[in-house]
């Protein structure tokens, strides 16, 4: 079964054509920088690795070129649109009715549509995608694979907000949980490598959005994003735990609207509100020649994962296991190191040496003495989906 993955950011499209059950990338890309004066489209095959820079008005162009180059007479790996089987969709929140992966039917999508206001940098172009899709790949099913399914195992004790019981039994508010699909692929993988399916793993997910999982058994059992995907760690331009008071304050005594403020805490906050920038390896470098903001907004964003990794290791008694993944885990040799300081009463003992090294690839950085192991896990969204989806329409034959 050919499954195209499509992960559709608010001005990008991340895609991958798997080929299952043999979990072969037949091809893989980005396009990126839609809407804008100059996009990117990446294309790469086993043969073939290709970059142009052109105008990408929307979401339906940008797809509608990638299926141009899977369709290519000389670099190519499809002859006709229609031997793509099916088109698996990331799609951030779910809600309560969305809860596991399903396949996409106009109630789906008025349902992810209801939720916008959740997941607003997420929820819209994640629909979009489905919606560009479904014109492009007529005869292929759409799938959607939700970041909240993973979550859903997280207990009543940990998922309820101290608020009225109305507002849990009516209106659904509660925690939900996200990137809930790096947090399973990296879990089963370390589970596998660790030969122990009841290891406590705490799963460390650092790019421009960050969470972290507490994962007992293989199932997710706390979580530091909730109802939306702005709390928790401080992240790339989200503002991570701030006291709700605090917004009470910008909207009745400094006169911010309610849109306002959340433009703030999610666009204009995180790393960027603190030094002007959300790259971390500019932030990084910024660090090491001495700017004292850069230093602090590390200091920061460490300080926070710390404390999640304190509170995570009380509610599974202990750690087997941490696991660093996506772009900023996977990458940044500061961060991990910084993390890991000063942990040797949970039992965390980082080798230098190993985590200084730029190895691409699963592998453990701990020290020979560490009691709790520790690795990077490059985090693979793409193959989740794509498993995911292959396993739904099987059941569907």
């Amino acid at each position: 079964m050919k499954i195209l993955v499509l992960n559709a950011g608010s001005s990008s499209i991340k895609y991958q054509l798997i080929l299952l059950p043999e979990k072969t990338i037949i091809a893989q890309g980005l396009v990126e920088r839609i809407g804008e004066k100059e996009g990117v489209i990446h294309y790469e095959t086993d043969s073939v690795e290709f970059e142009e820079k052109v105008f990408i008005g929307d979401h339906k162009k940008g797809l509608e070129r990638v299926a141009t180059l899977l369709l290519d007479s000389k670099i190519g790996v499809i002859h006709e649109a229609d031997e793509i089987n099916a088109v698996g969709h990331r799609v951030v929140h779910g809600g309560h009715k969305l809860v596991s992966t399903t396949l996409i039917t106009d109630e789906v999508k008025g349902i992810i549509r209801t939720l916008f206001n959740l997941a607003p940098l997420h929820n819209p172009p994640n629909l979009i995608g489905i919606e560009v899709a479904e014109k492009v790949f007529p005869k292929a099913s759409q799938v959607a694979v939700f970041d909240t399914a993973f979550h859903q195992s997280i207990p009543e004790v940990a998922h309820r907000y101290a608020i009225p019981n109305e507002f849990y039994e009516k209106e659904h508010i509660r925690v939900y949980g996200f990137h809930g699909t790096s947090h399973q692929f990296v879990s089963k993988k370390a589970l596998v490598l660790l030969n122990n399916p009841k290891a406590r793993i705490i799963s460390i997910h650092l790019g421009n959005g960050c969470s972290m999982t507490a994962i007992r058994e293989g199932k997710s059992v706390d979580h530091s994003l909730g109802f939306g995907p702005v709390n928790g760690l401080i992240m790339g331009t989200r503002s991570g735990d701030v006291d709700p008071s605090v917004i009470f304050y910008m909207e009745q005594n400094l006169g911010y609207s309610s849109e306002e403020v959340s433009t703030i805490f999610q666009k204009r906050s995180g790393m960027l509100g603190l030094t002007g920038s959300n790259d971390l390896r500019d932030i990084e470098r910024a660090a090491l020649s001495g700017d004292r903001m850069a230093q602090l907004a590390l200091e920061m964003n460490v300080y926070r994962i710390k404390k999640f990794i304190g509170s995570f290791a009380a509610i599974l008694n202990g750690i087997d296991a941490i696991v660093f993944t996506a772009g900023i885990g996977e990458n940044s040799v500061l961060i991990r190191q910084m993390v890991c300081q000063d942990l040797t009463f949970l039992g965390l003992d980082l080798d230098l040496e190993k985590n200084q090294k730029q190895i691409k690839g699963t592998r453990f950085i701990e020290s020979n003495s560490s009691k709790v192991k520790i690795l990077v896990i490059p985090t693979n969204e793409e193959l989740e989906i794509a498993e995911q989806t292959y396993t739904l329409l099987k059941t569907k034959v």
